[in-house]
């Protein structure tokens, strides 16, 4: 592994990027909590719309089942050096009932519409309320680039 230096973004460049790979990435890392199972985690297929991110599970996953019961979840792009976070709250949808431009868009993306199966899906819609992006130890200070879902820089 090779040592890279990391130059210190500033908080509109981080935005920049972190934007860039919300835009272009196509997996990230869902972590909601049961009250009574505890924390789950799993990857998974995501659309960025510009304002939300719209994932898509079984309708009767562990992941649909802890966001009826605690809509707070967290988001992770999975690149353990450029960390991306993301924290909100989950919307649901069957996947019958999502609007049509985030079933579309998905489905635009990955070649593959849940509408269409025979098995239920649920879409979940996250809006970030926060938005935490580092790189190293540098940047750890400053990592917040949008909080109470307002972009700053």
């Amino acid at each position: 592994m090779q040592a890279t230096e990391i130059i210190r973004r500033t908080t509109a460049e981080r935005r920049r990027d972190t934007l860039e790979r919300l835009s272009s990435e196509r997996d990230i890392w869902v972590s909601t909590s049961h009250p009574d199972h505890g924390p789950h985690q799993v990857p998974l297929w995501f659309l960025w719309d510009g304002q939300a991110v719209w994932m898509c599970t079984g309708a009767d996953s562990a992941t649909a089942r802890n966001v009826h019961q605690e809509p707070r979840i967290r988001l992770a792009l999975p690149d353990a050096f450029d960390v991306v976070l993301l924290q909100g709250d989950a919307k649901c949808y069957p996947a019958r009932e999502v609007p049509n431009d985030a079933a579309e868009g998905f489905a635009g993306k990955f070649g593959w519409d849940p509408r269409t199966e025979e098995t239920r899906f649920l879409y979940l819609c996250v809006a970030p309320q926060i938005v935490r992006a580092w790189r190293g130890v540098p940047e750890l200070r400053g990592k917040v680039v949008m909080r109470d879902g307002a972009w700053l820089g």
